[in-house]
């Protein structure tokens, strides 16, 4: 409809217009872009930036960078003293060649190759790692969990000792009939499963160093991936009265480990499947392990980039996004000859969609919740960026609504459905189940449950604290992709996760098709905006461990009612 005014009218309207903020039903809320999404990713990914490691010129690129991008989507700074930042005080060590390492076995002393036969690291604060003769034990999945009555380590003292754990749960290869068999929530791994739980519980009772026996199927990934940090790890700077974690952490080959339990007149399939049993004692290995390296050992402040949109009537409480912004660094060349890990899918692409949702915010009305947007440091070495936030927050836990968190998108096209990551966890995936049928998509869940991706990315340190929250990550399962179906997601998967991985091929293409990406961008917006403008406060779902923890701070919690 066309109206048209006198001019003396026009100009009078003209100036109520100009002094009158827009309503919310004039104001249209741009697009989620393609093209911006691409452009962030390939700056993010370029080789300027060279793979994102903390410290030095890649982590003051990034995070100059990052800022510049919030600051364009429109955002306010949300970090320490009204900046852009928080501060993370953090360690990096890096093992210096030559690493020694040999095993000494019935009279016999094994040298052991370096990153081929084990891979380590360590995360204390020191410059050099030396053990000598530390006895191995094996200690089963080394899960403590009362609440499931099971206990691996039935007393045996590991003080000065090397412990040895499976990977993953004790349920993970566990046939049907068998005792064990959904303990541990069969093929979808759960805390006890991860490499940082047995590395911590290996600290908690006095190992000198810790072992996790390398399966690609129980861990997720293959020996390409365990060896990418080459030797390279970080850790947050640990107060004088903390725990200190084990000298030495990592890995070690299926087969030789075999080998290792043969010699000790064990059957390693035998006592795996002893190990499924609530029966199982640690086993000594009659070998002793030494191991002799220099370390590499640099003070850094790290930091986490954080922007906001203050809310217009409850500013107090929060919608948060997440990504991190970290990636692999340099490491020994591939067989192309390419150093650079650049984190294009893993987290660069991510971003991009954090920030293109913030833009899209920005540009419309002023939700009634704070919105935050934060570019986690330091994921890839274990969370550390999420939860130096998680144990000093810049906004209280108990007032913050949700977490949504971006990690690891694709670039295959289209999809028919989303993937849930986490389900039975909290009241966030029927919200996700609603919004994603309003894009015409249906919800699969997670396909590859026993990776256990839902305690593997940022998100978790806030769901430690209560925090319901919800992952998008394409490593979850297949996805039903528009050209191609299922077939063709698990391919895409597939290469993916053996090929490009935290390598180096994991890079930037003008020939990707974001239409997916974006799909997950527009979900995660309508997610939030329903929560920024509403009322309501997501719980966890029965049976949740993250449950107990919200119930405690809901009194504290404004406009919550019981």
């Amino acid at each position: 409809m066309k109206i048209r005014f006198a001019a003396t009218c026009l100009a009078v309207a003209s100036l109520a217009f100009a002094s009158t903020p827009p309503t919310a039903a004039q104001q249209v809320s741009p697009t989620i872009s393609a093209e911006r999404m691409s452009e962030i990713t390939r700056v993010l990914a370029s080789d300027e930036f060279q793979g994102r490691s903390m410290g030095g010129v890649g982590e003051e690129k990034t995070v100059n960078y990052l800022i510049e991008q919030f600051k364009a989507a429109g955002l306010e700074p949300g970090g320490e003293n009204g900046g852009w930042t928080q501060s993370v005080p953090m360690i990096r060590t890096k093992l210096t060649a030559p690493v020694s390492v040999s095993v000494k076995q019935g009279g016999a002393n094994r040298p052991l190759r370096v990153p081929d036969d084990v891979y380590l690291s360590t995360v204390r604060d020191t410059t050099q790692a030396r053990i000598a003769n530390a006895p191995m034990v094996f200690v089963g999945y080394g899960v403590t969990a009362p609440e499931r009555d099971w206990d691996d380590f039935k007393g045996v003292d590991l003080k000065g000792k090397v412990a040895v754990f499976l990977v993953n749960d004790p349920d993970f290869e566990a046939a049907a009939g068998e005792p064990v068999a959904g303990t541990f929530g069969g093929q979808a791994m759960t805390y006890y499963g991860r490499w940082i739980y047995k590395f911590e519980e290996a600290s908690r009772r006095g190992a000198i160093a810790a072992l996790v026996v390398h399966d690609t199927a129980g861990a997720g990934y293959g020996w390409n991936v365990v060896q990418s940090p080459a030797g390279e790890n970080f850790n947050v700077v640990l107060g004088p009265n903390a725990r200190q974690p084990v000298l030495l952490q990592g890995w070690i080959q299926g087969p030789l480990f075999a080998d290792l339990m043969k010699q000790a007149g064990h059957d390693f399939a035998a006592v795996k499947r002893q190990a499924r049993t609530k029966a199982f004692r640690p086993i000594d290995l009659k070998a002793t392990l030494s191991a002799d390296t220099a370390v590499d050992l640099t003070r850094l402040n790290s930091r986490n980039v954080i922007g906001k949109l203050t809310g217009s009537r409850y500013p107090n409480e929060t919608v948060s996004y997440g990504g991190h912004w970290d990636a692999y660094g340099i490491g020994p060349a591939d067989a192309q000859g390419r150093t650079i890990r650049p984190g294009a899918s893993d987290d660069a692409l991510g971003l991009a969609a954090m920030i293109e949702v913030a833009r899209k915010f920005a540009a419309g009305p002023r939700p009634e919740r704070t919105l935050l947007f934060a570019a986690w440091t330091a994921e890839e070495r274990g969370l550390l960026g999420s939860e130096y936030y998680a144990t000093h927050p810049l906004y209280p836990h108990e007032q913050m609504v949700a977490n949504l968190t971006f990690d690891t998108l694709q670039w295959a096209g289209p999809v028919k459905d989303v993937v849930l990551i986490g389900k039975g966890q909290s009241d966030l995936e029927d919200l996700m189940a609603e919004e994603a049928q309003k894009q015409g998509r249906y919800v699969t869940v997670e396909g590859h449950p026993e990776r256990g991706l839902f305690y593997r990315a940022d998100h978790f340190s806030l769901a430690k604290r209560g925090v319901p929250v919800l992952l998008n990550m394409a490593l979850a399962g297949a996805y039903d992709l528009q050209v191609g179906g299922r077939e063709a997601g698990e391919k895409w998967l597939g290469d993916f996760t053996a090929n490009c991985y935290h390598q180096a091929c994991d890079a930037w293409s003008p020939n990707w098709n974001l239409a997916g990406a974006i799909q997950e961008a527009e979900l995660f917006y309508a997610i939030g905006a329903r929560l920024a403008n509403g009322r309501s406060w997501p719980g966890w779902k029965p049976g949740s461990e993250f449950g107990k923890v919200r119930e405690e701070s809901k009194a504290r919690r404004t406009g919550e009612r019981g």
